[in-house]
């Protein structure tokens, strides 16, 4: 359902985003931002070593109790309505569950680590747990792995996922339309993302529209 469809139905989209221990944290972030400003509901996980990228890459520190990390987000992306935030360990939160399983998830960035877990069908967290939910309820399900170069295991694992009905979005940005700055490499990625979930926005300039030259 694309976000036009939702404002037609009143239906409000719910996207789980999941920031783990991979460089990148800088694409989740920029997501949530994105996803709020399409009115979309948004659950935000960060597992621990995600916390610590989050810190040295971002400067976002998020400290203290479940309950005041929450109030801290809800500051950070002046959406106390539409954002929540769980406990990694945290099994029983609602999105743990089939009954209420989100629309989507998106794990961005995806450790392999994160990967190899999900693609065993371990669950031991509420990361895992939550995209385990996805693919027994054929919900979407975006991988955004940020590591390079990829061993066997990896592309093994990444394949896995993709035969079990995830989809993989490495982050890999595009150079077609001449980005200036980090924020544009940030954006194009984020906006790869927003295509795959089918929410309109304007991040990046499709191919054929402004001075781009090469095909994507």
């Amino acid at each position: 359902m694309t976000n036009n469809q939702s404002l037609i139905t009143g239906f409000m989209q719910h996207i789980v985003v999941a920031i783990t221990g991979a460089s990148g944290s800088i694409y989740g972030v920029r997501l949530v931002e994105e996803l709020l400003k399409a009115d979309c509901r948004v659950t935000l996980l960060v597992t621990r070593s995600g916390f610590d990228v989050l810190r040295y890459e971002t400067g976002l520190d998020l400290s203290g109790s479940v309950a005041e990390r929450r109030e801290q987000l809800r500051a950070r992306f002046d959406a106390p309505e539409r954002l929540d935030h769980y406990d990694e360990d945290d099994l029983f939160a609602p999105v743990a569950s089939g009954s209420s399983a989100p629309d989507a998830m998106v794990v961005c960035p995806c450790s392999m680590g994160t990967a190899g877990r999900i693609a065993a069908g371990l669950a031991n967290n509420l990361v895992e747990r939550v995209a385990d939910v996805a693919l027994k309820e054929r919900r979407e399900l975006l991988l955004v792995p940020r590591e390079t170069p990829f061993n066997r295991i990896h592309l093994e694992n990444l394949l896995r996922l993709d035969q079990a009905g995830a989809r993989i979005l490495p982050a890999m940005p595009a150079f077609y339309h001449r980005p200036r700055s980090i924020d544009e490499l940030v954006d194009f990625l984020v906006g790869k993302i927003l295509d795959n979930l089918r929410i309109p926005h304007r991040l990046f300039p499709r191919w054929g529209e402004g001075s781009a030259t090469a095909k994507d």
